[in-house]
């Protein structure tokens, strides 16, 4: 049963808003910009699925300050919103989780837009383990991580290999340094290549949440 939503952690959305060819860089490159913004969008739709089930607190997080009013108006529910500052994403991410925590929110977990594998399971053992531990991540099988909690400040994290395959060792490390209790959550996968297009495909075909059926319409629809 998941807790009552005053004592969950804050749910924080890192999002970038969907536009032809802006963000996705990677997976553009390989099924262009059109086919890269429209699943954009529908992970973006994804990500906001979970956020509107979250128990707790939930913030939007837009990638450009000028997206704020677009955020606000994302979810059903109310919802915070608060811009990320310029700099790579280690500073946007301490700099957002700094200013939540100087408002009130004292347990917070991250999320980006791009990790539709992230489960139920995985959300409710995401808050009990921040019940028991310091921090909790997702691992994912590119050696990033799918989602970063914590119920204490962060240690020192500009200097880390963001958007790197040594992301997810390196930030696991830097917490046991600082002698924070990290417990990790089962490894998912995150969207940036055309390769993880049709591993999606795949594991959404068993996926019945509304979202990820949409999601993978879209998906089908540009890898036909």
């Amino acid at each position: 049963m998941r807790p009552e939503p005053s004592l969950s952690p804050t749910l924080a959305l890192f999002c970038r808003r969907p536009r032809v060819g802006h963000g996705k860089r990677r997976l553009a490159a390989e099924i262009g910009d059109e086919a890269a913004a429209d699943i954009a969008d529908g992970l973006l739709e994804a990500a906001l699925a979970d956020a509107a089930v979250w128990p707790g607190a939930v913030v939007i997080a837009p990638a450009d300050a000028a997206d704020s009013d677009w955020a606000g108006h994302l979810l059903p529910r109310t919802c915070a919103v608060c811009p990320q500052p310029p700099g790579t994403l280690g500073q946007r991410i301490a700099t957002v989780d700094r200013e939540l925590r100087q408002q009130g929110h004292h347990r917070l977990v991250f999320i980006g837009s791009d990790a539709p594998s992230l489960t139920a399971d995985d959300y409710d053992l995401a808050i009990t383990q921040l019940e028991a531990g310091d921090v909790v991540l997702g691992p994912a099988a590119d050696g990033g991580v799918t989602l970063m909690g914590a119920s204490t400040p962060w240690p020192e994290l500009q200097a880390l290999p963001w958007e790197t395959a040594a992301l997810g060792d390196a930030l696991r490390a830097a917490c046991e340094r600082s002698s924070l209790r990290v417990f990790q959550l089962p490894t998912r996968f995150d969207v940036d290549r055309l390769v993880d297009l049709h591993r999606l495909r795949h594991e959404l075909a068993n996926d019945s949440r509304p979202s990820r059926q949409a999601l993978l319409n879209r998906v089908t629809r540009w890898l036909q």
